[in-house]
Formats: structure tokens, sequence, C-alpha cells
């Protein structure tokens, strides 16, 4: 494990002092999973641990050091399973054998077997070179895994963005995978791994989501208030540097405010976060409605609402809230938020069905397609930082339309 702590880095690396160290990484991993980042406190890991804080202080100078190790703890673990997959002969046996791995892992952190797997979120608003280096080269290896004879995939930004895609799928799991028991795990591996490979539409099903106008648009966007620019600033930064970096200092800058201006309308940043949450929950309602009231089968509602969403997301207008921000506000916070998330997921479930009943959708478990189709739109505003170049277009074709026919779908 590397150390980011020049104060530790000076110190003899003794068995003894190693093993100490690698057991404050596993207590702040448990609070870094629960309270990110900024909620994250060296006290709160001191407490977990037993010790004074004061302790922590001889290993991590300060607490961005110790989550930076945190992070490199989870990559290395990703990297391990990565690797363990690129022995398979072919992509579809390798992406399987990756969540196969990782389901295995989660299972066994589930029964205490193993220490839980460190939480991506604030990743980018940390800021520690060595933690996106790492987290770059998890993303290429993932890629590496694609690898076939020529056009399976398409090079270049269509091999990045259907990355970005499994990526977000692993990464939302533990939105959904704490509900299942333990013993359940390699059978919703398998579900995972086969809507992955095989997407959501019936066989011969068209890809025909209808493109949105600005009228459309409109129909899908919450009634303008008066923190509705706020709101969007604040959804947009967060989005990009997660809670951690979204500084009063950095929305305001985007409304081209001053502090002052945002605690006019604002009381506190907590606060604003869990406004964008509510809006968060408002799009995706109106989204769905409107994706029904266009299309013609379950599957083409889906499409139309996914289609529709992602475009929002990718064009820097980002309307929903990422999911990883739950962890960075209160604990008090954390249940309600959840259960609304599951409440979405249970309406997205219901026109899964609807659309297996009217055969555009192929046999599937309904809950869990409709947590995939959430974490593909929840990763959406984190794939132009892969895709150069990412256009509505692109994104449909190599985002969106391989998860509806198959990660390795011919575009």
């Amino acid at each position: 494990m590397v150390s980011l702590s020049e104060s530790a880095a000076e110190r003899p690396a003794t068995r003894k002092y190693l093993a100490r160290q690698a057991a404050f990484v596993t207590a702040a991993i448990r609070v870094l999973n629960r309270r990110g980042v900024s909620g994250m406190t060296l006290a709160d890991v001191a407490g977990e641990m037993g010790v004074a804080p004061k302790a922590i202080a001889y290993y991590f100078k300060k607490k961005e050091d110790l989550a930076a190790a945190c992070f490199l703890r989870g990559l290395e673990r990703l990297d391990g399973f990565v690797a363990h997959a690129a022995l398979g002969t072919t992509p579809e046996e390798r992406v399987t054998t990756l969540l196969d791995v990782y389901f295995d892992f989660k299972r066994r952190a589930s029964l205490g077997e193993v220490e839980e797997l460190t939480s991506p979120n604030d990743i980018r608003a940390l800021g520690a070179p060595q933690v996106d280096d790492a987290y770059l080269k998890i993303f290429r290896g993932i890629r590496a895994l694609f690898r076939a004879p020529a056009g399976t995939v398409p090079p270049g930004p269509g091999a990045n963005a259907r990355t970005s895609l499994l990526m977000g799928e692993l990464h939302w799991t533990a939105v959904w995978l704490p509900d299942i028991f333990a013993e359940d795990y390699p059978r919703w591996s398998r579900r995972a791994s086969d809507l992955i490979l095989n997407g959501l539409a019936a066989p011969g099903r068209p890809w025909e989501p209808r493109p949105l106008s600005a009228i459309d648009v409109a129909a899908i966007r919450p009634p303008d208030e008066a923190a509705t620019p706020f709101i969007l600033a604040a959804t947009q930064v967060i989005n990009e540097m997660g809670y951690h970096g979204a500084s009063v200092d950095r929305i305001s800058a985007r409304l081209n405010l001053s502090k002052g201006a945002f605690y006019h309308h604002i009381d506190n940043k907590d606060d604003l976060v869990a406004a964008c949450f509510e809006r968060t929950f408002e799009v995706y309602r109106r989204a769905i409605t409107f994706a029904e009231a266009n299309s013609r089968s379950g599957l083409q509602t889906l499409q139309i609402l996914a289609v529709a969403l992602v475009e929002r997301q990718i064009s820097g207008q980002a309307e929903v809230l990422r999911s990883s921000a739950i962890t960075t506000l209160p604990e008090s916070y954390h249940q309600d938020l959840v259960a609304r998330f599951d409440r979405i997921a249970i309406r997205l479930g219901a026109i899964v069905s609807d659309g297996m009943a009217d055969g555009s959708i192929r046999p599937v478990n309904a809950h869990l397609a409709a947590h995939m189709l959430m974490a593909m739109i929840n990763v959406a505003d984190e794939a132009p930082f892969f895709v150069n170049g990412l256009t509505p277009e692109l994104a449909n074709s190599q985002f969106v339309r391989p998860f509806f026919e198959g990660l390795f779908v011919a575009t």
C-alpha cells in the first residue's frame, strides 16, 4: 500500500508500522463509504479503531492522505479483479469473469470475511495524482478486456464509452446489492452479466428512440423557481468534482455571483444538495411520464427516457445528481434518499415488465434491469472525461444503445 503522508514516508516502514497503517486504512474505508471524503474525519476513524485521534497522525498527516490510501487500496483490489478477468479467451468470458470475481468479493465483504471495497465517491474531487493515475489504469485495463477481432467494438471513442458504461454498472451495485442475500450473489452476478452482454431488447426489436425537441426538454424540466439556477449549478459542479470539491465559491462562480448572493437564496450547502436530489427525482418522474406518452412499447419508453436524460447529462447541463453524492450528506439523509431511488427503480421495473408483456423486452429480472438503467444514466456525466468530443449522437450509439442491445453490439 502506498502512503501519501510526507511525515509517514520519512519513517522506517517496519512490519509492525505497515500493519498498523493498514488497520487504519481498513477502518477508514468503512467510514469513507458511509460519509464520503467530506464527511470523514480523523476523529471518526479513531473512534472506529478505539484510539485517540492523535494516533492516526503518526501514519497520516491529514485526512486527505488517509482518503487517498483508501482509494488506492480499493483500486488495487479492482486491478487484481481485472488482471484475473484478462486471462479469459473471449471478451464475453472476460466480462463475465470480472463480474463473478467482483460479486464474490462483495459477497465475502457482506459476510465480514474481507474488508469493504472502497466506494469511488469523490475520487476526482480529491485531486490526488496517484489516485487519478490508478483509476485510469483500471479504466484502461477494463477497456483491454474488449480486445477481439476487428469490428466487434469500435476503437477509440466507442471502446471508451462502453468501458465507462461497464464501470458505472460496477459502481452502482453499491445501491442495490446490499438488499440481496449473500448466498444469492452468484445468481445476481449471472443476471448482471446477461444484461450487460445481451441488453434488454428482445431479438429483432429496433433501436428507435425519438429525438428530443426544445418542447420535449421543457416538458421534462420542473417549473423554474428562484433557486433553480443554484440547484442546476450545484448539480453540475457536484457531478464534476464531488461534494468535497463543490465549494460555495465554485458554485457561485458558475453563476457569476458572489458568495453573498448564494447565501441570500440558499441557507447552507447541505440543504442545497438535498434540493438537488429533490429536483433529480422530479426530473426522473417527468421524464418517465414524457417517455410513456410518446412510445409504442415498454422498450421504446426506456429508450426515450435513457436518451433524454443522457443527452442532458453529457451536454454540460446536468439535471440529475449522481447517487454518489448520498454518502457526502449527513447520514440522517441517507435512508430516505436510498428509498426514493428504490421508488424510481420500482417504477422503471414496472415498465420493464410491461415491455416483457408486449414482447419488446426479452425475459430479464425487472428489478435488476431498472437499477442497471439508472446506473447508465448515473455515470453518463462522467463519460465526457474518457471520451473526447463526446456528442449526443456518439453517446446514443456507443453508450446508450449498447445498454439496450448488448455491450458488444455492432453499431
